[in-house]
């Protein structure tokens, strides 16, 4: 199997634990920052396994075309792949996967 490098945009990285700050902020009673911290590393966890076991697919948003998309969960990876380096340029949860307007 090909050994890959992953490079994780700035953007890609503050889209996930925006996302996991907002839940924590909206649910503060019932959501713990444990679980909050746990959903961030998962979700980041999943990034490495693009094009090893999470399959490539052809964008699903027009914002991502050019770039090749990963899907694990809820969430949603837009990437590149030059020589043996992935980087994943953009990340979205599945409820805010729409067209921009």
């Amino acid at each position: 199997m090909r050994e890959y490098h992953y490079k994780i945009s700035h953007l890609a990285q503050r889209k996930i634990t925006s996302f996991y700050y907002n839940v924590a902020k909206k649910y503060r009673h019932t959501y713990s920052k444990k679980l909050m911290h746990q959903n961030i590393d998962d979700a980041v966890d999943a990034m490495f396994q693009i094009e090893c076991t999470l399959l490539r697919r052809k964008p699903i948003i027009s914002q991502w075309s050019g770039f090749h998309m990963a899907h694990k969960g809820k969430w949603y990876f837009a990437y590149t792949i030059e020589d043996d380096t992935i980087t994943i340029v953009d990340a979205c949860h599945a409820q805010n996967m729409h067209e921009e307007i």
